[in-house]
C-alpha cells in the first residue's frame, strides 16, 4: 500500500519506518523543513534504539520519502495516518489545532483532486484525542469542505497507538492489542491489510470507545505508578524493605496482577477492603507519608456508591416497587460488612420505594457476630425485607436490581425491568 504519515514526530516516524520496512511505500509529511531535512539526510532527528537503522533502510530501498507538502500524494494513497501532538491545554484538556489543522489539509487536498481520485481514502487517527472527537471535530471538518461527497471520499478510522520510548519498535510488532475505532464498530479492510503480519488481538469498536482507550490505559498506568511510590515511601518510613514487599505482591498474578478488580461494576465493600485502605491511611497519617491516592479511595468508593444509587432509582415513580437481588458484598457468601448493596437498600429505603431483597445466602436468623451487628445496624427490618425465591420470581416489581451473579438463579419474566449493576 501507499501510507501517509502525517507528523515525523516520535509516533510518526517510528511507525512510518515500520510500516516501510514491512514493504509498503511511505511518504512522511512533515511542517517542519528541518526535520524534513535531517530525515531525507538519513539523520534521526530522535533517540529511539533499532531507529536510525531502520530508516536508513527504508530511504536506501526507497520505501520512505519525506515532505513538506502533501501535493499530489493523495491521489494514490490507500491510507493516511494522521500522527500529529495534542498537547495540554491550559485548563488540562487535549489541544486539538494540530488534528484540526491536518484534517483540514487533507479534505482540501482531497476535494482539489475531484474525480481524479477514484477510491476512497481511509484516514486514521492515532493522535490521542477525547471521546467524541472524531464525530464532533473531525468529521466535520471534512463534511465542510467535501459536503454531501464526504462519504464517497473517506472512511475515518481512530486507532490509538501503544508504544513505549525505548522499546517503540518492538512494540510497534508486538503490541498489547490493536484497537480500532469505525464509525458502526465493522472491520476496515485497508487497517486489516496495514496490521495483517501483526500478531494481536484486534478489538473493532466505535469511535468513542477507540477514543478513550488511551485515556484509561494511562491513567491506569499513572495510578500504579502513583500506588508503588506510596507503598514504597510508608514502607521506607516503617523501615521495611519495599523491593522485598513488591517481590511478593507482584508474586500474585491470580488476584493482584490480574484483570480481576478491574471490571467496572458496583462498590468494593466486604470485611477486608475499606478495613484495610483505612487502616493504610491510618498508617500513612501516622508516617507522615501522604498517601494521597490511597486517602481517595474510599472518597471514590462513596460517591460510586452515590452514582450507583441514582442510576437505580432514574426514572422510578415515588413508592416504586423495587425488588434487589444479592445484599451481600459479593455471590455466593452472607457477609454483608459494608456491602455497598446494604448501603443501596438503605438508600432506597429512605427514598421512599418499596423494597424487597432476594439473597439465596442471606438468611436474617443465621447472621452471627459483627456481620449481625452491621446487618440490624443498617437495616433494621432486615428480616421484613427478605423474600424467598418463590415471591421474588412471582411479584410484580417496577424495576428489578442485579448487584451480582445472584440474578442468574432467577427466572424472571422477560418484560421485568431489570438494573444490573454488577456491568455497568
Amino acid at each position: 500500500m501507499k501510507v501517509l504519515i502525517f507528523g515525523l514526530g516520535y509516533v510518526g516516524l517510528t511507525a512510518g519506518c515500520c510500516i516501510a520496512s514491512e514493504g509498503h511505500h511511505v511518504v512522511g509529511i512533515d511542517v517542519s523543513e528541518t526535520k524534513v531535512e535531517d530525515i531525507a539526510a538519513g539523520r534521526c532527528p530522535i533517540h529511539e534504539p533499532g531507529l536510525k537503522e531502520l530508516m536508513g533502510t527504508a530511504l536506501a530501498d526507497g520505501n520512505l520519502t519525506v515532505t513538506t507538502d502533501v501535493g499530489e500524494h493523495l491521489l494514490d494513497a490507500d491510507l493516511a495516518i494522521v500522527c500529529v501532538g495534542t498537547p495540554s491545554s491550559v485548563d488540562g484538556a487535549l489541544n486539538m489545532s494540530f488534528v484540526a489543522g491536518v484534517s483540514r489539509q487533507i479534505a482540501d487536498a482531497l476535494d482539489a483532486l475531484g474525480t481524479e481520485r477514484a477510491e476512497k481514502l481511509t484516514v486514521a487517527y492515532r493522535s490521542t484525542v477525547q471521546p467524541g472527537t472524531t464525530d464532533r471535530l473531525i468529521r466535520p471538518i471534512f463534511e465542510e469542505q467535501l459536503g454531501s461527497r464526504t462519504e464517497d471520499y473517506i472512511d475515518l478510522v481512530y486507532n490509538p497507538e501503544f508504544l513505549r520510548e525505548g522499546s517503540a519498535i518492538k512494540d510497534y510488532f508486538h503490541p498489547p492489542k490493536i484497537v480500532v475505532g469505525t464509525a458502526d464498530a465493522t472491520p476496515n479492510a485497508v487497517m486489516e491489510e496495514l496490521n495483517a503480519d501483526i500478531d494481536a488481538r484486534t478489538f473493532w469498536v466505535n469511535f468513542p470507545a477507540a477514543e478513550i482507550t488511551k485515556l484509561v490505559d494511562n491513567s491506569w498506568h499513572a495510578t500504579k505508578v502513583a500506588f508503588a511510590n506510596e507503598i514504597g515511601r510508608t514502607c521506607l518510613a516503617v523501615g521495611i524493605d519495599a523491593k522485598q514487599v513488591h517481590e511478593v505482591f507482584v508474586s500474585d498474578t491470580k488476584l493482584n496482577i490480574s484483570p480481576y478488580y478491574t471490571r467496572p461494576g458496583g462498590a468494593f465493600g466486604g470485611s477486608c477492603l475499606p478495613k484495610d485502605v483505612r487502616a493504610l491511611h491510618a498508617l500513612g497519617t501516622e508516617m507522615g507519608t501522604n498517601l494521597h491516592l490511597v486517602d481517595s479511595l474510599l472518597r471514590s468508593n462513596e460517591a460510586h456508591k452515590f452514582a450507583i444509587f441514582q442510576h437505580c432509582i432514574n426514572g422510578l415513580p415515588a413508592q416504586a416497587r423495587v425488588l434487589l437481588v444479592g445484599l451481600a458484598f459479593k455471590a455466593d457468601t452472607d457477609d454483608l460488612r459494608e456491602s455497598p448493596n446494604v448501603d443501596l437498600a438503605r438508600k432506597l429505603l429512605e427514598a421512599g420505594f418499596n423494597v424487597d431483597i432476594y439473597d439465596p445466602c442471606v438468611e436474617a436468623e443465621m447472621l452471627i457476630g459483627s456481620n449481625l451487628g452491621y446487618a440490624y445496624s443498617q437495616l433494621p427490618t432486615l428480616e421484613r425485607l427478605l423474600v424467598n425465591e418463590d415471591v421474588a420470581t412471582t411479584k410484580e416489581y417496577d424495576r428489578v436490581i442485579a448487584t451480582n451473579a445472584t440474578i442468574s438463579h432467577l427466572s424472571l419474566p422477560a418484560s421485568a425491568n431489570i438494573f444490573d449493576i454488577s456491568a455497568l
